[in-house]
């Protein structure tokens, strides 16, 4: 017979890990690293891969890591400005710098030096970890963001370009009060054109998840 748990236990039960919809890219050179331990110990989808460019992929984002040591020792052998050049062919990208600085062969200011050039002038972001374990966490944790920005929908009035007909429909409706990039969206897939959209009456913007009166009457009101 199965044991039945008692949900009235004062015992703490571990929870699961729920992170089965996360992949992460590792270079093969990392394989034997504590950091991949951590990915599978976390039940995250890793696949191993020859990488020329970075030692994780995150979706579009590239990771170089490197412990506190080989970051001097990429400094002083001149490696690391080629390691950054490349790091940049990628829109998106991050240096993580892991442990701490120790017996440092360089003096401190120069690091600074580093640190503030790779900001500035690379215009990588840099996040310091503690170790192994925490660089994991802030993997996951990109990976978890990127899944997230995925779902969510951005204004696009911002941009200097529209690409397409879509965008410019789209920049024009919310250019009006109440009316985001969720909105408008599903406003030009339920009607198709802006002259539909703007010829509809109030019954049929009601349709419109989110829409509600007020905006719509904010939105007639304009028109008219």
């Amino acid at each position: 017979m199965k044991n039945i748990e008692d949900i009235f236990s004062k015992k703490k039960v571990k929870k699961e890990s729920n992170h089965q919809n996360i992949r992460i890219v590792i270079d093969t050179r990392e394989k034997q690293s504590l950091i991949a331990t951590n990915l599978f110990k976390e039940k995250v989808n890793v696949d191993f891969e020859k990488m020329d460019i970075g030692d994780y992929l995150i979706g579009e984002v590239v990771v170089e890591r490197k412990t506190f040591s080989d970051f001097i020792n990429s400094m002083i052998s001149k490696r690391l400005q080629e390691q950054l050049i490349n790091l940049k062919k990628y829109e998106k990208n991050i240096l993580i710098i892991e442990g701490e600085l120790k017996n440092s062969k360089i003096h401190e200011n120069a690091i600074k030096g580093m640190v503030l050039s790779i900001i500035l002038d690379f215009k990588i972001p840099i996040i310091f970890t503690k170790d192994e374990k925490d660089t994991a966490d802030f993997l996951i944790r990109i990976a978890k963001r990127l899944e997230k920005e995925k779902n969510r929908d951005f204004s696009i009035r911002h941009l200097k370009n529209q690409k397409n007909i879509t965008q410019q429909k789209q920049f024009i409706l919310e250019g009006f009060p109440g009316i985001g990039p969720s909105i408008s969206k599903r406003l030009l897939e339920k009607f198709g054109s802006l002259k539909e959209i703007f010829n509809s009456d109030i019954e049929k913007l009601k349709d419109i998840e989110k829409f509600d009166e007020n905006k719509i009457k904010k939105f007639k009101e304009l028109l008219d």
